[in-house]
C-alpha cells in the first residue's frame, strides 16, 4: 500500500484529505493526516469576533466533523520531516513513513518577535485579532472603553488575510458610530506600506474611502518596539505613535517544524515552486496554503484555489507524468466596510485587482472595487460556505484560475 500524508489540518489540509479520499481507491492508498488541534477555526470570522458580531461559540467546530471515512487521523505535534528518507517524526517519538508528503502547516503569529509587544499591555490594552484568545479579551475591552486613540498597526509582512486589517479599521468606525462615540475614538492604520494596499488600483479606491471615513493612514512606518510605558509604536527610524489601544496584526511565521525540517526561508515558509507547488527541493513533497512562500495572499481563496492544482499535479506525480497545471496566484477577497456593506477584490501573480463584475460579465452580482450591500452578503454567506462545501472539497462555481471577464482595464 502506498501513503499519504498531510501535514496540517487547517483549511487547507482539510480540503486535500476530502479531494483525495474521493479521488482515490483507499484499498491503495493510505492517506493520514496530522494535526496537534482538535478544533478548528473559521479564523475569518475572528475579525467579526471584537465588534459583538460573531461570539466564539461561532467560529469553532470538532476537526473530526470534515474528515472523510477512511482518512487515518493522528493528533500529535510534528518534530520533523527527514525528506531524504519520506519520514516525518512526530514529538512523541513516532515516525510515519510517506510516499508523497503534503505540507499544509499554516502560518502563526510571533508575537515575541517584536520587543515589547508580548510585555504587561498584551491582551489588556495591546490586542490581536489573529486568535480566539485576542478577539475575545479586545471584545471584552471595546464594550466599557469611552473613546480615544485607536491604532490598527501592521508589525511585518507577509501575514494571513491582508485584507483583515483594513476591515477591522472599517467595522471599528461603524461599531463606534453606533455607539455614538465615534467624534471621541480617533482611527489611525499604521503599515509598512506605501498605501493602503499592495496595489495601486486597489490602494486608490481603499484609501479614498478610509478618507471618506475619517480614518488616518500612516504608511511606511517600520516598527522597531512597542514602549509600554508610554504606549506608543516606535519605528527603525525612531518614530513615534501613541496609542490608548493598539491592535496590531504580529509578524507571522511558519511552522518551526519547516525550520527543524530544513525546508524553508528565514520565516519558516517552505520553499515552493510557484506554480507547480511542488518543493523546490523534493519532488514528492507539495506544499498549499500559508505554509508556502509563494508570492500570494495568504487566505483561504488561495488555498481553495491552489487545492485544485495540486491536486492535479499530485496525480501527475502520482503516475510518473509531467506536472502540466500551473497557478496562478489566483486570490478572490470580500472585504467589510461597515454598515451592511463590502467591497470585493479578485486578483493574481501578475494582475492587479480591477474595477468590473464578478462572477459573471455585466451581470455580477458582485462588484469588483465597489462599496455594495451585496458585496457584504457575499462575505456573510461565505461563513455557511466554508463549513459546508469548501472544507469538504466540493465544487465550487468559481474556476480556480483567475479570469478577466468582467474586469475592466480601461481605467
Amino acid at each position: 500500500m502506498r501513503r499519504i500524508l498531510i501535514l496540517g489540518a487547517g483549511t487547507a489540509g482539510t480540503i486535500m484529505a476530502n479531494k483525495l479520499a474521493k479521488a482515490l481507491d483507499m484499498e491503495e492508498w493510505e492517506i493520514t493526516i496530522v494535526d496537534q488541534h482538535r478544533k478548528h477555526y473559521y479564523q475569518p470570522g475572528f475579525l467579526f469576533i471584537p465588534f459583538g458580531i460573531y461570539q466564539k461559540h461561532d467560529v469553532i467546530k470538532p476537526k473530526g466533523d470534515f474528515f472523510p471515512a477512511g482518512v487515518k487521523v493522528v493528533y500529535s505535534s510534528i518534530d520533523r520531516v527527514e525528506a531524504e528518507n519520506n519520514k516525518v517524526f512526530l514529538e512523541e517519538g513516532r515516525v510515519l513513513l510517506y510516499d508523497f508528503l503534503i505540507i499544509a502547516t499554516g502560518t502563526q503569529i510571533r508575537p515575541e518577535e517584536t520587543p515589547g509587544l508580548k510585555d504587561k499591555l498584551w491582551h489588556k490594552e495591546i490586542f490581536d485579532f489573529y486568535t480566539v484568545e485576542g478577539a475575545v479579551a479586545l471584545q471584552k475591552f471595546f464594550k466599557g472603553w469611552e473613546g480615544g486613540k485607536l491604532v490598527m498597526a501592521i508589525a511585518d509582512l507577509p501575514f494571513k488575510c491582508p485584507v483583515a486589517p483594513l476591515e477591522f479599521v472599517f467595522l471599528a468606525d461603524a461599531y463606534f458610530t453606533e455607539k455614538g462615540i465615534r467624534d471621541k475614538v480617533e482611527i489611525s492604520f499604521v503599515t509598512p506600506l506605501s498605501g493602503a494596499f499592495t496595489k495601486p488600483i486597489a490602494t486608490k479606491m481603499l484609501s479614498e474611502l478610509m478618507h471618506e471615513k475619517n480614518i488616518n493612514i500612516i504608511p511606511d512606518f517600520y516598527i522597531e518596539h512597542i514602549d509600554n510605558e508610554t504606549k506608543e509604536l516606535v519605528s527603525y527610524d525612531e518614530k513615534r505613535i501613541p496609542f490608548d489601544v493598539l491592535t496590531i496584526v504580529p509578524v507571522n511565521m511558519g511552522s518551526e517544524m519547516v525550520e527543524r525540517s530544513g525546508l524553508g526561508d528565514d520565516l519558516n515558509f517552505v520553499l515552493t515552486d510557484k506554480y507547480t507547488l511542488r518543493s523546490e527541493k523534493f519532488e514528492n513533497i507539495f506544499v498549499l496554503g500559508d505554509a508556502a512562500n509563494i508570492p500570494t495572499s495568504k487566505a483561504g481563496s488561495v488555498a481553495h484555489f491552489a487545492a485544485e492544482i495540486l491536486f492535479e499535479n499530485l496525480m501527475s506525480a502520482m503516475e510518473n507524468r509531467p506536472l502540466m497545471a500551473k497557478f496562478d496566484g489566483h486570490a478572490n477577497c470580500y472585504i467589510e466596510t461597515g454598515f451592511g456593506k463590502g467591497a470585493l477584490i479578485d486578483f493574481n501573480y501578475t494582475t492587479e485587482p480591477l474595477p468590473g463584475t464578478f462572477p459573471l460579465p455585466g451581470i455580477g452580482p458582485f462588484g469588483l472595487l465597489k462599496n455594495t450591500r451585496i458585496n457584504h452578503y457575499g462575505k456573510v454567506m461565505f461563513r455557511w460556505i466554508y463549513w459546508h462545501i469548501l472544507l469538504k472539497g466540493k465544487e465550487m462555481p468559481i474556476e480556480p484560475l483567475m479570469t478577466m471577464a468582467g474586469k475592466k482595464r480601461d481605467i
